[in-house]
């Protein structure tokens, strides 16, 4: 379980409480949860629209995997410093911050007229999320004792975060089809304004200031590290591994992260503490939310242009076609607060991983005149209640040894392991995908590449079969990390994690 805030903290909550009175706990977990839903459904709402983005801006296939990772790892990198920021500055002002942020950039982001204008919005929109989304689980544990009451709400707070990027296939496919590809962006704008004004009324401010400054400097080589790092990987597609052009992007970004490991470890108010390690729950969770991410992560992406470029659905047959596993991942997370305290929380994050991989591994049997209910429906279900429940029990475990002053900075740790693992993820599987593909068309004696598609979106017939042996390469590649994250929960996550002092996470 999380920890329960002091007894200070909570006094200084209701003292900044709007009208001098807390609001109701429901109130504050649902607005939490908007926001929560709002950042993670952004992940994934564009997948549906990228072959007509593609189309209207005339952007390359790596432009479109760029579409999800810029928001991705501007997501991962400055989440470290949003935690950071909340504790110290206050968690309702940084979510309100940040919201703010995410709503302008979203604006931005509908109204592009060109891919580098689309590109710049979405990493400001990542920004603005990595700001806000980690004082949502703060702010929820923060309004909700210690007990089944907390994992329940904390339980929600998953199944909303789950259900936003589970959400986005479907949201998408009816904006696109019914308007144009523009509104999956624009209509973060009246959504966001009706939370922001909703949370400015209602929402409690609560903060662990300790005088410590935000350390910028790290958030900005974490940040730039995992950029270089995934354009390197996204390189050895069309350049090779051994291209000057693929390893000194790679070289740079390993060069970037270690400098920020460096930073780290000498700097007085670091943004990571790397005494925070020390507890093993807080490192082995976050290990496993890692390698958790980066397979869940690719599910959305490889699904959608599967059931578009190769089984011909239109955006909103593509986003309905998903509506089972957007269903399955919310029966995940809410389902594993119970199994929790009967088989404990490991084994539940160890039974939902083994799921979601044997959903992996059925996916990846894919077809190129596959059938709905095999190749899409089925699988996915295994595949994001998989996902449901593993994420659940890695959120507890991660933040069930934080002291009151890092609650914002665990909470943003784990939230950066499954959103760096999964940009990272998508980098990897898409360069693997793109690889095998291209050898597919030339062991066919095929000539031209996706970008070769239609101005509807649609890829030509010709090269359906090579894309499909990509995507199921991707799904084989995701089930291995997988079993790779089952292995290492059944070895190093803890059954019963002990709390972590500040003195030794500083």
């Amino acid at each position: 379980m999380t920890t329960m805030p002091r007894a200070a903290d909570v006094s200084r909550i209701s003292r900044l409480s709007s009208r001098g009175a807390a609001p109701p706990a429901w109130l504050v977990v649902a607005l939490a949860c908007a926001g929560q839903f709002l950042v993670v459904l952004d992940v994934s709402v564009v997948n549906v629209a990228l072959p007509s983005m593609r189309a209207d801006l005339g952007m390359s296939a790596s432009g479109l995997q760029w579409v999800v990772n810029a928001y991705a790892i501007a997501f991962a990198g400055f989440m470290l410093l949003g935690g950071r920021a909340g504790d110290l500055y206050g968690r309702k002002r940084m979510f309100l911050v940040g919201l703010a942020l995410f709503t302008l950039a979203s604006l931005a982001g509908g109204l592009a007229q060109d891919g580098w204008q689309l590109l710049l919005a979405r990493a400001a929109q990542g920004l603005g999320a990595a700001v806000l989304a980690p004082s949502t689980l703060t702010i929820v544990t923060s309004a909700v004792p210690e007990g089944a009451s907390r994992a329940r709400a904390i339980a929600t707070w998953t199944a909303v975060g789950a259900g936003g990027g589970a959400a986005g296939g479907l949201v998408g496919g009816v904006l696109v089809d019914t308007l144009s590809w523009r509104w999956v962006l624009l209509i973060n704008v009246p959504v966001g304004a009706v939370v922001l004004l909703s949370s400015l009324r209602w929402l409690p401010e609560s903060r662990a200031g300790d005088g410590r400054r935000l350390d910028l400097p790290g958030a900005v080589l974490v940040t730039a590290g995992l950029g270089v790092l995934a354009y390197g990987i996204s390189q050895t597609g069309a350049e090779g591994w051994t291209a000057a052009a693929t390893l000194l992007p790679l070289a740079a970004g390993l060069a970037l992260i270690a400098l920020f490991l460096v930073v780290e470890a000498r700097t007085a108010a670091p943004l990571m503490p790397l005494g925070l390690f020390r507890s093993r729950a807080v490192s082995s969770a976050n290990a496993a939310m890692f390698l958790s991410g980066s397979a869940m992560f690719c599910m959305w992406f490889f699904m959608t242009l599967y059931a578009q470029n190769v089984l011909g659905y239109s955006p909103l047959e593509a986003g309905l076609a998903l509506v089972p596993s957007s269903l399955a991942v919310l029966v995940g997370s809410k389902s594993a607060p119970r199994f929790m305290p009967v088989f404990g929380a490991r084994n539940v994050a160890v039974l939902g991983t083994l799921i979601a991989a044997v959903g992996f591994g059925w996916q990846s049997l894919m077809t190129a005149r596959g059938d709905y209910l095999t190749e899409i429906m089925l699988p996915g279900i295994l595949m994001m209640l998989g996902a449901g429940l593993t994420a659940t029990p890695l959120a507890a475990l991660a933040t069930s040894g934080a002291a009151p002053g890092e609650a914002g900075l665990v909470s943003g740790l784990i939230n950066t392991s499954r959103t760096m693992g999964g940009s990272l993820g998508l980098a990897v599987m898409s360069t693997i995908a793109a690889a095998r593909t291209a050898s597919a068309m030339g062991a066919a004696g095929a000539v031209g590449s996706i970008s070769t598609a239609g101005r509807d979106g649609r890829v030509p017939e010709v090269f359906t079969e090579a894309l499909t042996e990509g995507y199921a390469l991707a799904f084989r590649t995701g089930a291995g990390v997988l079993l790779g994250g089952v292995v290492l929960m059944l070895v190093w996550l803890p059954w019963a994690p002990r709390r972590i002092s500040k003195s030794s996470a500083g």
